[in-house]
């Protein structure tokens, strides 16, 4: 029952996602709903607290990805990344009272989405980072506020039909995903790029075989190149998406599953999904519900 659920759910997410990545990825009809932005926010948080400060400063600067249209995509043009992993940072933004053209957006790959967080260079990250235990080791992990799964992405006359035709395939993704760990665990052999970007080219141009992650960002970039590129394979992970902080600051764990489940309830999530992934009209998912934060 729990994966029919999250195929659907995959289903779902990569039709809505071909209609958001064929030219209005990043686009100004693409900014979003409104979300009511908190008046006198700070005093609703303990002095001491990650939020009051940030309350008070006025800003909050957010790591997002900006080459995953649909999820977080930022063009050259565009003053803001667009996708739903924005639109959740400008929900929680608001409840600090922030309003979006305070938000600082900064461009987090992969690779470096733990290091900006115990570093202090943004204060929170939201793009498409699946939770692990690994991962809260290190660093603090609320959510999840998306659930998706795994699947391939490849040339159009690929014999790549199901997860085991990748043994012995070098499949690529990029470096400090999971995706990859994941995929060599099916026999395949890894290689790890910067940016999504880089490995989709080396899908056209044949250099690898296919590419991985979850399915709702390959179905961008088969849009993107509908005569060359397909997704492949039922997905075969489950993806669960969380909000990333430092663990130097445990408070702001219950702030964002609290913030999160009032937007799930007052339809602030449901519309945030609408103006992104489900730009095609598919039916909403229902939202997951989220893990309880460690005690402090």
């Amino acid at each position: 029952m729990r994966m029919t659920r999250i195929k659907a759910t995959a289903v779902a997410t990569l039709l809505a996602l071909g209609l958001a990545a064929c030219g209005n990825a990043g686009s100004d009809d693409d900014s979003g709903p409104d979300v009511k932005v908190s008046d006198n926010a700070a005093a609703s948080f303990p002095d001491g607290s990650r939020m009051k400060a940030l309350a008070d400063s006025g800003t909050i600067n957010i790591g997002v990805k900006f080459d995953q249209p649909g999820i977080g995509f930022k063009g050259a043009t565009d003053d803001m990344p667009q996708g739903f992993d924005p639109e959740i940072g400008k929900i929680l933004a608001a409840s600090l009272g922030i309003e979006p053209d305070k938000i600082k957006w900064t461009e987090t790959i992969s690779a470096n989405r733990e290091p900006f967080l115990q570093k202090g260079q943004v204060d929170l990250v939201i793009a498409s980072y699946s939770i692990t235990d690994e991962r809260r080791q290190v660093v603090g992990q609320a959510g999840p506020y998306y659930v998706t799964g795994q699947q391939l992405l490849v040339k159009k006359d690929s014999d790549i039909s199901s997860i085991d035709d990748v043994k012995g395939k070098e499949v690529c993704s990029v470096t400090g995903s999971t995706s990859l760990d994941q995929i060599e665990a099916k026999g395949a052999t890894p290689r790890g790029f910067d940016t999504y970007s880089e490995c989709v080219d080396q899908v056209l141009n044949g250099t690898v075989d296919a590419m991985t992650t979850d399915g709702a960002i390959l179905l961008g970039y088969a849009a993107e190149h509908p005569d060359d590129l397909k997704v492949a394979v039922d997905p075969f992970s489950e993806e669960r998406y969380g909000v990333g902080y430092g663990k130097d600051h445990p408070e702001m764990c219950q702030w964002i599953v609290d913030t999160i489940k009032k937007a799930q309830d007052d339809g602030d999530w449901a519309k945030a999904f609408e103006s992104t992934l489900g730009k095609s009209g598919v039916e909403t998912p229902e939202p997951p519900t989220m893990d309880a934060c460690p005690a402090s």
